[in-house]
């Protein structure tokens, strides 16, 4: 007799300040994903706007803001935009490899020369080695880190210049966290080839989805999602397919140059190193 997969408990945090929003709060509700059974139950979860970190799949739950929208590309009908097939070109000879979810120094280091340069003062900046190794080993999921390195001489392996913790889910692949070398002037683009490599794998295996997490209208540095199309959107009466028109709109105003001509260059994060009080 098969035993019965016990329905998970949840939890509420207390609010804390928004990271994306100014003058808002923030509050998620999350559970613990462990057992024979986490596959499963993060599958489920993500397919209703859950996210993972480490060993907990978390979403909003905001009392007075519906802000965070879980997005999702449609790998198997995508195509790149002019800018998107220069990027690809621009990186083709990259060597990407998926790895064991094995945490290393040089993917460490690389980390912390990103964080420096693209989130100064985040609070993943005072992340050590072993913070590190625990959001890449720790996942109870079936996970893998694709490494993108330059091409290498004779037996050497090139420079290790990208990189992203990605979970292998039955609808798609999910990017848990991606970081690439920020002083690589001549690797111009690289978070976005990260994901358009994560679409093109997705849809060379069969899966319809490729998850980019939260996109936050509003928020400068989560604007970087919506310039892939088609895109999916969870809604409350479930995924919905963004229309052309409004999809057009929001790639307008994302690619728009900001005041003083600068616009963010670095895609905010959503998913790690989060804590995860219970209220009482």
């Amino acid at each position: 007799m098969t035993a019965p997969i016990r329905f998970p408990r949840f939890f509420v945090t207390a609010p804390s300040p928004c990271p994306y929003l100014p003058g808002r709060s923030e509050r998620k509700v999350f559970t613990e994903l462990r057992g024979e059974n986490a596959d499963e139950l993060n599958e489920a979860l993500g397919r209703i706007g859950f996210r993972r970190s480490q060993t907990v799949a978390y979403r909003p739950s905001c009392l007075d803001c519906q802000a965070c929208v879980s997005v999702r590309v449609v790998a198997d009908e995508f195509k790149p935009s002019s800018s998107q097939k220069r990027t690809l070109k621009a990186h083709d000879d990259l060597v990407a490899s998926e790895c064991r979810p094995w945490a290393t120094p040089e993917q460490y280091e690389l980390l912390q020369r990103y964080l420096a340069a693209r989130h100064p003062g985040g609070g993943m900046t005072q992340m050590e080695e072993s913070d590190f190794a625990d959001m890449v080993e720790h996942s109870p999921v079936s996970s893998y880190v694709i490494e993108y390195r330059e091409p290498g001489v004779g037996s050497q392996p090139g420079k290790l210049v990208g990189a992203c913790l990605t979970d292998f889910q039955g609808d798609g692949l999910s990017m848990i966290y991606s970081f690439y070398d920020p002083e690589a002037e001549a690797r111009s683009g690289l978070g976005t080839y990260i994901i358009l490599d994560h679409i093109r794998r997705a849809a060379e295996h069969g899966l319809p989805f490729v998850y980019l997490g939260y996109w936050v209208e509003g928020s400068d540095r989560m604007q970087y999602k919506v310039r892939f199309r088609p895109m999916e959107r969870l809604a409350r009466a479930g995924w919905e397919r963004i229309g052309d028109d409004e999809h057009s709109r929001l790639i307008a105003a994302a690619t728009k140059p900001r005041k003083g001509g600068i616009r963010p260059s670095m895609p905010g994060k959503d998913g790690a190193r989060a804590e995860y009080r219970v209220i009482a």
